[in-house]
């Protein structure tokens, strides 16, 4: 296993790299304003599960099959890019939910749960960057190296799920004033749509 010193520059550089601006953290505070912290915190462990799927890979190996076939990384950008315009559809047409007590058309949490990990898995430059980042902090001379990438990816994991809860905790904050207003509420409705569509633009001609 990696050592504790090995682990906390790594778990420091996770919560970095988790606070700069990207896809999952501006979704998570997009779904905090939109449709409270609690939409926002299961969203965001959907993300954290998904980042499991992308440490699995680089341990077994196939990240470095997607690295070494241009065709299956376009492939898999495709698929993400076009999962993300279909969540901006969803946005631009959703009604505005005022914030009162029962009121609100959130999807139930195991819904953006599974919404979470298929966006988080569907963006293969994830993938190309844990095979990049991982190995670094790894060592042959302290046990199985396929062990030490599981480790370090929950150590990513629980830096994450820190960052994307306080990004849903105090974008919830926000959100709740936001949400007393119909056309606020439309308008953040306009803007997460916004946001989907940019990053899938992003994701395919990146």
């Amino acid at each position: 296993m990696p050592t504790l010193d090995t682990t906390l520059s790594f778990f420091a550089a996770a919560v970095l790299l988790a606070l700069a601006p990207g896809p999952d953290n501006l979704t998570v505070l997009a779904q905090s304003l939109t449709h409270g912290r609690r939409a926002a915190l299961a969203f965001a462990l959907g993300c954290v599960l998904g980042v499991l799927g992308h440490t699995a890979a680089v341990a077994a190996g196939l990240a470095s099959a997607v690295a070494a076939s241009p065709a299956l990384f376009t492939l898999l950008k495709a698929m993400g890019a076009a999962y993300l315009l279909y969540l901006a559809w969803q946005a631009w047409r959703a009604p505005a939910a005022l914030a009162a007590p029962g009121a609100g058309h959130t999807a139930p949490p195991a819904a953006l749960l599974r919404r979470g990990i298929a966006m988080n898995l569907s963006n293969p430059k994830v993938l190309l960057f844990f095979l990049a980042l991982l190995p670094q902090f790894t060592d042959p001379s302290r046990g199985p190296v396929a062990t030490q990438v599981l480790w370090l990816g929950g150590v990513f994991m629980l830096a994450s799920f820190i960052v994307f809860g306080a990004i849903a905790w105090f974008g919830g904050r926000l959100g709740h004033w936001l949400r007393r207003s119909a056309r606020a509420q439309r308008g953040l409705n306009r803007a997460t749509a916004t946001l989907f569509a940019a990053l899938a633009v992003r994701l395919a001609w990146s």
